[in-house]
């Protein structure tokens, strides 16, 4: 064997012979005869060793360069660009590509991004890329300096597969997921730099995997307003982003949120709030043990808050949780499952921790958004061994014992509130502390008098057919 038979032999890197004499020959011709082919063989061999890459899992921003292999997943649009100082635009194609450990987006300058418009390049294709990385708008981004087609070789990776929500990254765009609206918030407007208006909506959306917060832009906006908790939804064409730590799925102008026909399950995977600490933003899953009255106050900017306490309950214990805002309407009353995403634990009255359920969080009846389709949260939700609360403990549709509530005879909930009379007349409203309860009862009551209120609870009151 010859010297460049030698050392290629040694190269432990997927690059064909052929290709590694071709570069040899193009390296001797670049020194201009300072080397000969064994030097130039062995110099190529150690740039390939320096830049080679095992996956795209591998890749670093700080590279100088990279090579791998990886399967297109999508192609992007044909961009042109001004050049400072120059006449000719400029022009980019991006590309989402993969491979089994990640996913990495390629951007295809100039030539080869018109050979790509005009169709030099599909999803399913598998590439073989050098390029050089770096961390872009969108998270990790390599700019191809050469990229070839390999037939023969298999990336067990499906371009047509929808999305899992747990299996989303910073940076991917072109993105189809399916998933089951949890809550939606209005429509907002602002002003942009450039004097115009734009809209902006929130919805969250789950499926087996996870859930994620999805955000409308402009023309898409309107489209949150359309779906209510349980509608199973697909999203095509969103990119992902980071917004205060979390991953966020965007919708603008080319994306599209439509409803489905097929079901999609949910499992709320919740933190117990015997386990709530303080300063920690956890999901909650329970049954409302007791409301508030909605109470609303003036801001710093004179503008009008609102704010309602309701107090869940799981297997472990229970937590007054706030609802800001927009959530302070929400149709959610004693005996109800529901899922408490995203709410901030802080400290609360008398020492107790409260939760805070703000813009960020996000409150679903769960009865209603479990699955798509009328069955109850208790059903769907898989009993995990005691880690994660969520509604295990309900799995035969029992409520977890309390002082608080009674079950009779009858399939009506009776539940006993004790406090300190605040209100009377009708309704009397009880305090305990904690929390507040409308009482509807024919008896004589003094204010501060302590008592016990027993009956049925009917939306946010407390229907009492007996008081101790």
């Amino acid at each position: 064997m010859g010297a460049i038979e030698d050392i290629y032999g040694d190269l432990e890197a997927d690059v064909s012979e052929e290709r590694f004499r071709e570069a040899v020959q193009e390296k001797v011709e670049q020194m201009e005869g300072l080397a000969d082919e064994e030097t130039a063989a062995m110099i190529i061999a150690h740039e390939i060793a320096d830049s080679e890459v095992e996956t795209i899992a591998d890749i670093e921003a700080a590279m100088d360069e990279v090579k791998f292999l990886a399967k297109v997943l999508s192609v992007g649009e044909l961009r042109t660009f001004e050049r400072d100082g120059e006449d000719e635009d400029g022009r980019v194609i991006n590309v989402e590509a993969a491979d089994e450990t990640d996913t990495v987006r390629l951007a295809f300058w100039d030539e080869q991004a018109a050979a790509i418009a005009e169709g030099g390049l599909e999803a399913g294709d598998v590439l073989r890329i050098k390029g050089r990385p770096k961390d872009g708008y969108n998270g990790l981004e390599v700019s191809v300096d050469e990229a070839e087609h390999d037939d023969e070789l298999e990336i067990d990776v499906d371009p047509g597969d929808d999305a899992a929500i747990d299996g989303l990254t910073l940076g991917q765009s072109d993105v189809t997921v399916r998933g089951l609206v949890l809550g939606t918030e209005g429509v907002r407007s602002f002003d942009r730099d450039d004097g115009s208006e734009g809209r902006v909506a929130n919805l969250t959306i789950g499926d087996e995997t996870g859930r994620i917060r999805v955000t409308l832009w402009d023309n898409r906006a309107q489209r949150a307003e359309e779906f209510g908790a349980g509608t199973a939804v697909e999203i095509v064409d969103g990119y992902v982003r980071e917004r205060d730590g979390s991953l966020e799925l965007h919708v603008g102008d080319r994306g599209a949120v439509d409803e489905i026909e097929e079901s999609v399950a949910f499992e709320p995977d919740a933190t117990p709030i015997e386990a709530a600490e303080l300063d920690t933003t956890i999901d909650i899953a329970g049954v409302v043990r007791s409301t508030d009255p909605k109470r609303t106050f003036d801001r710093d900017d004179g503008s009008e808050g609102q704010v309602r306490n309701v107090r869940i309950q799981d297997d472990t214990g229970d937590i007054r949780v706030a609802l800001w805002g927009e959530k302070a309407d929400l149709d959610i009353g004693p005996g109800d499952e529901v899922l408490a995403a995203d709410v901030e634990i802080e400290d609360g009255w008398q020492d107790d921790l409260e939760a805070s359920a703000g813009w960020g969080s996000t409150v679903v009846v769960l009865a209603d958004a479990a699955t798509g389709t009328e069955s109850t949260a208790s059903e769907t939700t898989a009993a995990d061994g005691g880690d994660n609360a969520g509604l295990s403990a309900f799995a035969d549709g029992e409520k977890p014992e309390t002082g608080a509530t009674e079950t009779g005879d009858s399939d009506a909930e009776r539940t006993a509130f004790t406090g300190t009379v605040v209100q009377t007349g009708e309704p009397v409203v009880l305090d305990d502390g904690t929390e507040t309860m409308k009482v509807e009862t024919d008896s004589h009551l003094q204010l501060g008098e302590e008592i016990t209120a027993r009956g049925q609870v009917d939306g946010d009151r407390l229907d009492a057919d007996e008081i101790l």
